[in-house]
Order: C-alpha cells, then structure tokens, then sequence
C-alpha cells in the first residue's frame, strides 16, 4: 500500500480546487492511503470528503501572525505541525501550495519522495526531491494535477472538476432552514455573494442592487456572507429598492458546510471570484460570477453550469490583491444592465 501525504493548507477555494487532485489519486491508486494536512477554516471542507482516509489539521493562523518578527513562536508552531505529522509514515508527499512554509511541513513528513509544483515557489524547491513539470496552462487546477504525473500518469487520465459531497451530519438541514426563514422550495432560489476576502474583487454593492431589478417576482433572493459583509449587503438592498420577490439575508447565519448544504437545493448563484464560487461548483449549483483582476482561464470552474462576466476594462487579470491605480476601475466596469440581462436568461432556463 502507497501511503500519500498532500499539503494544502488553504485557502477555502485554493483547497477546494486541490480537491481535484485527491479525487484522481483514489480514482487510479484505489489502494492507496491518502492524508491531507489542512488548516482551518477550509478544514470543515475536507471532513466529509471519501476520497480522504486520514486528515490531519494544523492551524497555520498563529504562525502567519508570528511572522519572522517572533522566530521563537513561529518554531513552537512548527514543533505542533511535527507532532500531528510524527505517528505517520508517508512514502509520498505531495506540495501543492508551493510555499516556504509548505516546503518546510512536507520535509517534517519524512516521506522520502516529495513532489512539488511551478507555483510561487519562495523557497519551495529545496525542500522537495523532484519537480513536477511546468505546463503552458495557468489554471490552477491544472496545475495541481502536475503533481500527479511524476507518479505516471497521464492528462488523459484525469478528472477535473471539485469534490463536495453533502455531508451526512446535515441530512435535512436546508429544507428546515429554508422553512424556518419562509422561503419557498418549489421557487427558484437566488443566492447573492456580494464580497470577497479581496477588496479590489468586489463589485460594488449598489450595483448588485442595480443588477437585481426587475428579475422575475417569482425569484427569491438570499443574500449570503458572513457577519462584516452586512453592511454592504444593506447598501445593496437599498439600491434594490421595494421590489415584488421575497428578499432575506443571512449573512452570518452559516458555516460553510451549512452553506454548501444550502447550495444543493439553490437555482443560481451570482458572485464574484471568491470561495462560494467554489462550494457552488462542488455542490452542482450553476453560477454567474465577475471577474475584474482574476481570471476564469486562471481560476474559473472547469465544470459545466459556469457563466462568467468579464470585465470590458482594459486593465484586468493583474492578479493583485489591491488595485495598482487604487481605482478598482476594472470591477467598476461591470454594468449592472449586462449582469441583470445575463441573470434573467439563465433564470428563465432553470430546469
């Protein structure tokens, strides 16, 4: 039996994405003993995932907060990851984060052979004894997939696509939540992510407002996110203004598994580039999602049921968390009328 280690620590859509990975390793080594080592929050994810046998997590946050600034702190953390990893043994290790810290835990592993990928690097490759192969495509899916062919297999072996399954711990949990706060199952169901962890991906919340006039009475729109993102949802209502359809936010009011069970029994979903976009994916939810400085080519869902808008900015795909012209022109660019035009269509082919 090949006992394999991956390292993905986060975050929530990067380890939902690498999901892909684990899913076409137990698909062609069925044999195979497969642990992730995860931090939270992205952990919950994975708990409920079959193609997993053993997840190990460790919570990277106190050493992101150490920092190089407290070198003593960092190394107690470090010791915690070693302890969790040491009952182990791994013939294996794949890196598919590609950081200093990841180079460093998969090195803790002890597995002999530890495979890592073309990604930011830091550092990373010093600690790994072999290099998966650099590939022309930028999607990170794809690239996560490099790991696997140092292992022997081909492209045509694998299987895109992210793996959520339901989890069984909330068997029933949307159709009471759905009744408890009055929304209609028989109805389409809208669920709107208006926020992202990075602020130059937002869209303006007035604009999600704008967007969502006049989309059919029927629809019933759910405003998602957690507890900070109320106030924009607000702003968002408020451009929306008094319209016929049943409108309710629950922002704060989910875990992400509770989100993603939600998710199977939703219509559509509009968002930007942020996790949601993801559980959605893995839960068989269709989609619509803004794109301004990231890219579907570099992080889009490769599954059906994904209808992207891409900003008509000149400058877009810059990949950087904060806008270089502090103008966040490329989201800005968006207009509400195509997002309402788009919306309406795929609402009126809803099976």
């Amino acid at each position: 039996m090949t006992r394999i280690l991956i390292v993905r620590l986060s975050a929530i859509g990067d380890v939902l994405h690498a999901t892909t990975v684990v899913h076409n390793l137990r698909r062609l080594l069925p044999d195979a003993e497969l642990t992730w080592l995860v931090s939270p929050p992205a952990a919950g994810l994975l708990q409920d995932n079959p193609d997993i046998d053993r997840l190990i997590v460790w919570d990277r946050r106190p050493i992101d907060k150490a920092g190089l600034a407290h070198p003593q702190r960092a190394w107690r953390e470090l010791k915690k990851a070693k302890a969790l990893l040491a009952p182990y043994t791994f013939d294996i290790a794949l890196d598919i984060q590609g950081l200093f810290l990841t180079g460093i835990l998969t090195k803790m592993s002890g597995a002999p052979r530890r495979i890592g990928i073309h990604e930011r690097h830091e550092g990373n490759p010093l600690f790994m004894t072999e290099m998966a192969p650099d590939i022309k495509s930028p999607h990170k899916i794809k690239r996560y997939l490099t790991a696997l062919l140092p292992l022997g297999f081909r492209w045509e072996d694998f299987e895109p696509g992210i793996i959520l399954p339901p989890s069984p711990q909330l068997t029933g949990y949307a159709e009471n939540f759905w009744q408890t706060h009055d929304i209609d199952m028989d109805k389409p169901i809208l669920l709107v992510n208006t926020r992202t962890t990075w602020p130059d991906k937002n869209w303006p919340p007035a604009c999600f407002g704008q967007a969502l006039q006049g989309i059919p009475e029927d629809v019933q729109i759910v405003f998602t996110g957690a507890p900070i993102d109320a106030s924009f949802i607000d702003e968002a209502r408020e451009a929306l203004g008094d319209v016929p359809n049943k409108v309710l936010s629950i922002a704060g009011e989910t875990s992400l598994q509770q989100l993603a069970a939600l998710m199977h029994t939703a219509t559509l979903l509009l968002t930007g580039d942020t996790g949601p976009l993801y559980l959605a994916e893995g839960a068989g939810l269709r989609t619509l999602s803004l794109w301004g400085p990231t890219h579907p080519d570099i992080y889009g869902p490769l599954t059906g049921g994904h209808t992207f808008i891409l900003s008509p900015h000149s400058c877009t795909a810059c990949c950087k968390t904060h806008c270089p012209h502090k103008t966040n022109a490329c989201m800005n660019a968006i207009p509400p009328a195509v997002v309402h035009a788009k919306l309406c269509e795929l609402l009126a082919t809803d099976q």
